[in-house]
């Protein structure tokens, strides 16, 4: 199967605008941005989407959440608050076959979002 968009930018083969990354994720901005901070956090191992991941990825997915936490006090995105979406499958809005979480910030969202 070819890689996806994601993993070529974690490889480093598409460049991104990288604002975190460590040995198991990679968090960067998103070039079609839905609010005035909108990141993007993808694990480097190619997991298609959430309902896709099994128990081995659990500490994964507890360390992607953390590291959502860490990015969002280091940009200073948690004092007015961020909204936390992952889309799983097509009628969710998922546009790319690698489990990605959307962090957006710095505008008042908006309840219900959908």
């Amino acid at each position: 199967m070819a890689a996806t968009l994601f993993e070529k930018i974690c490889s480093g083969e598409i460049p991104a605008d990288i604002v975190y990354q460590d040995d198991l994720c990679v968090c960067f901005r998103d070039i079609s941005p839905q609010a005035p901070e909108h990141l993007l956090l993808v694990p480097r191992k190619p997991i298609p989407r959430l309902s896709e991941a099994g128990k081995e990825d659990a500490a994964l997915l507890g360390h992607m959440m953390l590291a959502v936490g860490r990015i969002a006090r280091t940009l200073h995105l948690d004092e007015g608050g961020f909204r936390l979406v992952i889309n799983n499958g097509h009628d969710a809005g998922e546009a790319v076959p690698h489990l990605h979480m959307h962090l957006l910030a710095g505008r008042k969202l908006e309840w219900p979002p959908g």
